[in-house]
């Protein structure tokens, strides 16, 4: 087993073909590994852009990279095609899936197929770091740069929004938890059309009770005082995409408030349920 880790840098441009703003991928870095984490060889190469010749202001602030620098790249599908033969059989990964989106963009963009075909299995690496440390929450994800100072890798911010260098940095991560949790628990099979289902889903919080994905059971809730069953005293209220109400428990006396949510992902439903008072 061998994995490829890989880190995009991209420009947003307008095209006038799709008639949207794109993230155009300009730069490709990663490192390949063997099964115990140890570099077998590196990838990185510039790409010439096609929708717009020249980057923005900020991602030359963030990258250091210049029009001239990628003005000598080569065209993304040139660049797709060598770094596909370097990752042969390996399984990909990324730190959070942004850049399977930008991947999946560029793709639809210059061969009007969002497959990616270099990529066979997939992890990834920030939800599995973070579960590595118990501090996943999918609502509030933990940059790459940030994670590193939680676990005590230094880096330098200069070098940081390199692609090569980024991919590097995701790689120190992922040795310094591998042993907390199995890797190939987080890695799945990406050359199907339920993984591509699964990236293009959008989540979204259920704003109706009366909805089938509803668990009703979730609506009830026990005293945090006592454990006693509470009463609902008044209909339920949505509020920012929570629904809140006040109950009452008789064992002993007590009235406060209670909030739950249900958001709806690919592989079911997300509740998410507090006592505020």
């Amino acid at each position: 087993m061998s994995y490829v880790i890989l880190d995009l840098e991209w420009n947003t441009a307008y095209s006038k073909s799709v008639r949207k703003f794109v993230n155009e991928i300009i730069e490709f870095g990663a490192v390949k590994v063997d099964g115990g984490l140890q570099i077998l060889g590196e990838f990185s190469r510039l790409i010439a852009p096609q929708v717009k010749k020249k980057l923005s202001g900020r991602v030359k602030e963030l990258t250091h990279l210049t029009n001239e620098d990628i003005a000598d790249g080569d065209s993304f599908l040139a660049v797709s095609r060598s770094f596909t033969d370097f990752v042969g059989d390996s399984t990909v990964m990324t730190w959070g899936t942004t850049d399977i989106h930008t991947l999946m963009e560029n793709y639809e963009l210059f061969t009007h197929d969002k497959r990616i075909p270099f990529l066979h299995r997939y992890c990834d690496l920030q939800e599995y770091c973070e579960r590595a440390i118990d501090r996943y929450d999918e609502g509030c994800q933990i940059g790459l740069g940030r994670f590193a100072d939680l676990i005590g890798i230094a880096y330098s911010e200069e070098e940081q929004h390199r692609a090569v260098n980024d991919a590097g940095l995701s790689l120190k991560c992922l040795q310094k938890v591998r042993e907390a949790l199995p890797l190939e628990d987080y890695i799945l099979q990406a050359d199907c059309d339920a993984f591509y289902e699964r990236m293009l889903f959008k989540n979204y919080f259920i704003t109706d009770l009366t909805s089938p994905d509803v668990d009703s059971k979730q609506l009830t809730f026990c005293c945090d005082a006592c454990g006693s069953q509470a009463k609902r005293l008044k209909k339920w209220r949505l509020r920012n995409k929570s629904f809140n109400a006040d109950f009452y428990c008789r064992a002993c006396d007590r009235r406060f408030s209670a909030r739950v949510s249900f958001k709806k992902r690919f592989d079911g439903v997300k509740v998410t349920r507090k006592i505020i008072s």
